[in-house]
């Protein structure tokens, strides 16, 4: 039986893989900052409360349990946080990854690193892996940086790129933009919504049976992990309402200029996921569908 340490095991991604690991029999070390914000019922299950910038408690960890597999989903991942505290979104972007890096390299065998569609500048939009790098803002540059580190890992790794994850809101979760339109529509509120952004938005369990893949092949290198539907956020509010049968009224078509926000966004991302079909077998759903399994 394989163990596989999860990082961010409290976030969206990190709960999502815990319930499907387990499901496939997989014993599982969850850490995050922080106590546990979720439950699980099952022996194949352990969680320590671990903050991936202190070396010596993430190694001593490490060596205790010794995973044959690390899936490293930790991050500090709000954009404009990132942009007005750079010393705080380096040390957990770079330099954890770094000391989650050295415990696998180790303790382990493989190691799966996620990563963003913000390495890119949104220029061109429809990415391949192999396309050129060129992050527009601070959280895309330590995102990089920690690439690097993985391309250069003395074990086999893979760094997944995904691209505007949604799914159901986790307990003492973040709102993803399917979760805040519904909230903001039934609420009655009027929302602002950017239509010139386009992204391949990718459904939580999409993104985590695609790592699945990656974990039971152990298969390296660099995989694009997302939805096939390229849409504008706008465009993903009017489907969530139209849905869930709110009023499309309440939702107001804007630009990025209408908001003023730290850091800058690329304006087309979304992802070639030619690999990830041909190598993987991944086959992800609709936006549609996926809605209909976030909102149910």
């Amino acid at each position: 039986m394989e163990k596989v340490l999860i990082t961010g095991a409290n976030g969206l991604l990190g709960q999502e893989l815990v319930k499907q690991l387990l499901a496939k029999n997989y014993f599982v070390i969850g850490v995050s900052k922080g106590a546990m914000r979720f439950t699980v019922d099952s022996p194949l299950f352990k969680y320590y409360p671990v903050d991936i910038t202190d070396d010596f408690y993430l190694h001593d960890l490490m060596f205790e349990e010794k995973p044959e597999i690390v899936v490293h989903t930790a991050a500090m991942t709000q954009v404009d946080e990132c942009e007005t505290k750079e010393d705080a979104c380096l040390e957990i972007n770079y330099h954890g990854t770094m000391n989650v890096l050295v415990g696998a390299e180790m303790h382990s065998s493989f190691i799966i690193h996620v990563s963003t569609d913000f390495v890119f500048d949104g220029v061109k939009g429809m990415y391949a892996e192999e396309d050129e790098r060129n992050p527009v803002n601070w959280y895309g540059h330590c995102k990089l940086l920690a690439e690097n580190l993985m391309e250069d890992a003395e074990i086999p790794s893979a760094i997944v790129r995904t691209c505007l994850v949604y799914g159901g809101k986790t307990e003492g979760g973040r709102d993803n933009i399917i979760t805040w339109v519904k909230e903001k529509l039934t609420a009655g509120e009027k929302i602002k919504v950017v239509d010139d952004q386009w992204r391949t938005p990718t459904y939580i369990g999409d993104l985590a049976k695609g790592i699945m893949r990656i974990a039971e092949k152990k298969a390296p290198g660099i995989f694009h992990i997302s939805g096939k539907d390229l849409l504008t956020p706008y465009q993903m509010a009017i489907e969530t309402a139209r849905y869930l049968k709110l009023d499309e009224t309440l939702i107001e078509k804007v630009n990025a200029d209408t908001f003023t926000q730290s850091a800058k966004r690329p304006a087309k991302t979304g992802f070639v996921i030619d690999k990830a079909i041909r190598e993987l077998n991944y086959e992800p759903l609709s936006f549609i569908d996926g809605i209909k399994k976030t909102l149910g």
